[in-house]
């Protein structure tokens, strides 16, 4: 059996804004005929988002998105550098998205938490100079 984890998919309360934030990110959409569903590419996997009416409609209605942080549960977005972490971090965080400020973590990152218009947690990072893998 060829089991493999090919996507990840999110609630959003409105559509057009969790779809911009995560263009932001690098995503490029397909929005399926009727609005409720749009998918982006990653590169072998593939980000889902649809609308909470949309997961209603199939009987999922308990899929609405949560008020505040998803806990347990985060994307990661990598970046090429620390400045890129904290300009991206920065931009997002006077948007309203900001949740964790850019540190340099004890496991040779960059990092940095923000969050989607619907809670998910986003954590954005790059390999700190001279501690990337196999460095």
């Amino acid at each position: 059996m060829g089991i493999r984890i090919n996507a990840v998919g999110v609630v959003a309360a409105d559509l057009t804004t969790t779809l911009a934030f995560y263009e932001r990110l690098g995503c490029t959409f397909t929005i399926s005929p009727g609005g409720g569903h749009a998918s982006a590419d990653l590169g072998g996997f593939e980000l889902m988002v649809d609308t909470a009416e949309s997961m209603a409609s199939y009987g999922l209605a308990d899929a609405a998105p949560p008020a505040g942080p998803r806990p347990g549960f985060a994307l990661a977005v990598r970046l090429d550098s620390p400045a890129e972490v904290d300009a991206l971090y920065a931009e997002l965080d006077a948007a309203g998205h900001g949740l964790h400020k850019p540190f340099d973590a004890p496991w040779g990152q960059r990092y940095a938490t923000v969050t989607d218009p619907d809670g998910t947690k986003v954590d954005l990072h790059c390999w700190l100079p001279g501690r990337e893998p196999g460095a």
